[in-house]
């Protein structure tokens, strides 16, 4: 769930480069750096998710996605949805994963 939510962030934050350029007067080399370097993190980062290491750098993507509100007003909206979205995905997945090994285990002593 989480590497489906940086994927749907990256696009965002992929479009938020023209937004920069056109509306809020960003030079173009620091637009196309700060909207796509993100942008290509996201989905950098959601390949690399099998590591707890990678979660750490999701979160810091969220603030990040967040913190472009400054340039873009909306992103602050936007930013927000995605950091709770990542953090349902996050919390939830690992409720599924504990409840998963307990019931492994559970089978496992059932069995043995």
């Amino acid at each position: 769930m989480c590497a489906a939510v940086l994927s749907l962030e990256a696009i965002t934050l992929g479009l938020t480069t023209p937004v920069m350029i056109t509306v809020a007067d960003v030079g173009t080399g620091t637009a196309l750096a700060v909207g796509l370097g993100l942008a290509v993190a996201c989905f950098l980062v959601a390949g690399m998710l099998r590591g707890e290491w990678a979660y750490a750098l999701g979160w810091l993507l969220q603030l990040g996605a967040i913190g472009l509100g400054l340039v873009v007003p909306l992103m602050f909206f936007l930013g927000s949805v995605f950091a709770l979205l990542w953090g349902t995905a996050y919390f939830l997945g690992r409720k599924i994963e504990r409840e998963r090994a307990a019931a492994y285990a559970a089978r496992r002593g059932a069995d043995g």
